[in-house]
C-alpha cells in the first residue's frame, strides 16, 4: 500500500511539473505582442535552429504572416547550425527562402551600416545557455552596438535560462575581454538574453556608452527558480540536458590539453586525453562533419571520466579541473593562453598551479560575485530563486 501511495504521488509529481513546463510560453510564441510591431516593416532577423516556434522556424511563421524579412545574421553555428564550434562562416543565400544571410561569426561580428540602411527593425531571437562565454551574447552585444550607432529598434524574443537558477564563477576582468567574455559578469551569470540586454544598456556596456533602442518580449510563466529542458539542442555540441547543466564546469577544459568529448556522442559529457591510462573509462574522438571535423585527439583512444550519468549535477564547480591538473604528469603544457580568456583572470591557472583548494579559491571571488548581484537585481525581469 505504501508503494502504491509513493507511486501515486511521483504521478502526480510528474503532471504537476509537466503542467508547470506547459505554461512555460517564450517570446517568440507570443506573436501578439509584437506582430503589431512588425507589420510594413523591413526586418533583420538574428536567428539560429532553435528560433522556433513550436515545430516551426521563427522565419516561416513571420514569413506566412506576411512579414517582410530581408535579411539574416546568423551567429556561430550558422543559421541552420549545420557548423562546428569556432568555423568560420561565409554570407551565403538561404537555400529555402532565397533570403540573404549575413555571418556574424568570423571576419565581421557585427552588422556593418550598409547591412542596415534598408532595415528598420532587427529581432533576436537564439536560445541561450546563461554561461559568459557561449558567444551567442556576444553575438547580442555587437547587435545592439550596431542598432545604437544606426538608430534601429531591436526587438529580443526572451527565451528561458536552463542554467538560470544560480550565479558562480569569478567576474571577468577587463585585461581579458575577448568573443568569448565581454562583459564583467561572472561565468554563470543568471540572467535571461533579455535581462543581460537590458543590463548592457542599463551599464553603458556598449562603445561610447551608447544604449540601443530595446525592447524584450517577456517570457510568460517563467520564474528563475524553474528547471526548464531546452526542446532543441542550442548548438551542436550541447545535444543534451547533461551537457548543457555541465557545460559550465566542463568547458574550462577547452582551456587545456583535454579532450571534452568533442567527436563523440557526448560531448561535455567526458573529459579526458591518452596520458591517463589508469583510468578504467575511454573514449575515441572521431570527425564528426559539422559538429566536431577534428576533434582533440581525434583517432586516439583517451581515458578519463564518464559523467553522462552523473546525478544530481554539480552546479558549476572546479572538482574536475582540479583533480585532473592533479592526476596529469606534464603540468606545464596542461594549460593553454585560451583559458584566461574562458575564466576571465590569471589567477584561477595560478591558484590552482600553487595547490589551492575550492573553497579557498572560491572565496577569493566571493566578494566580487556579491557586488555582480546587486547590479543583477535592477535588472530582474522574472521572480529570482532567492
Amino acid at each position: 500500500m505504501k508503494r502504491l501511495s509513493r507511486i501515486i504521488q511521483f504521478g502526480y509529481l510528474v503532471i504537476s511539473i509537466s503542467s508547470c513546463y506547459a505554461q512555460i510560453t517564450p517570446g517568440a510564441y507570443q506573436t501578439d505582442l509584437y506582430l503589431p510591431l512588425l507589420k510594413n516593416k523591413s526586418i533583420g532577423l538574428i536567428v539560429n535552429p532553435t528560433s522556433r516556434i513550436q515545430s516551426t522556424h521563427l522565419v516561416d511563421t513571420l514569413r506566412a504572416l506576411q512579414i517582410t524579412i530581408k535579411t539574416i545574421f546568423a551567429p556561430e553555428h550558422g543559421f541552420r547550425g549545420d557548423a562546428e564550434a569556432g568555423k568560420k562562416l561565409s554570407n551565403t543565400i538561404d537555400s529555402l527562402t532565397g533570403i540573404p544571410i549575413i555571418s556574424l561569426y568570423g571576419a565581421t561580428k557585427k552588422p556593418s551600416a550598409e547591412q542596415l540602411a534598408d532595415l528598420d527593425i532587427l529581432v533576436f531571437d537564439i536560445q541561450d545557455v546563461g554561461v559568459r562565454f557561449y558567444t551567442y551574447i556576444s553575438t547580442l552585444h555587437y547587435i545592439m552596438e550596431a542598432c545604437a550607432e544606426n538608430n534601429k529598434l531591436l526587438i529580443v524574443l526572451d527565451r528561458p535560462n536552463p542554467n538560470g537558477d544560480y550565479i558562480d564563477g569569478p567576474v571577468l576582468e577587463n585585461d581579458y575581454k575577448s568573443f568569448v567574455g565581454m562583459h564583467p559578469i561572472p561565468i554563470v551569470h543568471g540572467l535571461t538574453v533579455g535581462e543581460l540586454a537590458t543590463m548592457i544598456n542599463g551599464e553603458k556596456w556598449l562603445k561610447d556608452s551608447m544604449t540601443c533602442l530595446l525592447q524584450v518580449i517577456p517570457i510568460k510563466n517563467y520564474t528563475h527558480r524553474l528547471h526548464y529542458s531546452l526542446p532543441i539542442p542550442p548548438s551542436p555540441n550541447l545535444p543534451n540536458d547533461q551537457a548543457i547543466r555541465l557545460y559550465p564546469s566542463l568547458c574550462l577544459f577547452e582551456g587545456t590539453s583535454l579532450s571534452v568529448g568533442r567527436g563523440t556522442p557526448y560531448p561535455f559529457q567526458v573529459i579526458g586525453s591518452p596520458d591517463f591510462k589508469n583510468k578504467s573509462f575511454s573514449f575515441t574522438p572521431v570527425s564528426i562533419p559539422g559538429v566536431a571535423e577534428h576533434p582533440p585527439y581525434e583517432g586516439q583512444l583517451c581515458y578519463g571520466k564518464d559523467l553522462r550519468h552523473v546525478n544530481p549535477i554539480p552546479p558549476f564547480t572546479l572538482s574536475y579541473i582540479i583533480e585532473l591538473y592533479k592526476l596529469t604528469d606534464d603540468k606545464n603544457s596542461f594549460f593553454t593562453p585560451f583559458f584566461e580568456k574562458l575564466v576571465g583572470t590569471k589567477k584561477l591557472r595560478e591558484q590552482i598551479q600553487e595547490g589551492w583548494d575550492e573553497k579557498k579559491i572560491r572565496e577569493t571571488w566571493s566578494h566580487d560575485l556579491i557586488e555582480y548581484k546587486k547590479i543583477r537585481k535592477k535588472y530582474i525581469i522574472y521572480t529570482d530563486f532567492n
